[in-house]
């Protein structure tokens, strides 16, 4: 019995063959771009929230539950962003709306 093997190139996320001698040219994300993914994180995040119950929670709300720990520590990595917003849980933001009301920072709506 023999066994077939597929050999499949190995793609970059620009659709360059990795093998080629082209040298891939370094993209880095503008502002724009990253404070665009950012906001889609943020709301994909809102919409989880909305399936289980929390109608009323929005993108902004997210992000600023997620970026107020920045205000002390100062902006993270890049990646350390994404996790914060990806592995939000419902406790986590609920005690940051809780936490904020008693502050006085409620935001108006």
């Amino acid at each position: 019995m023999e066994e077939h093997k597929e050999e499949l190139a190995v793609v970059d996320f620009e659709g360059k063959n990795e093998d080629s001698a082209e040298e891939v040219v370094d993209s880095k994300m503008t502002d724009i771009e990253l404070s665009d993914t950012l906001e889609q994180l943020c709301l994909s995040k809102a919409e989880e929230f909305h399936l289980i119950g929390y109608e009323h929670v929005t993108g902004a709300d997210v992000w600023e539950c997620v970026s107020d720990k920045y205000h002390k520590k100062g902006t993270p990595q890049l990646y350390e962003i994404v996790n914060d917003i990806l592995s939000l849980k419902v406790t986590q933001f609920m005690n940051f709306v809780t936490l904020s009301m008693y502050r006085g920072e409620a935001r108006k709506r």
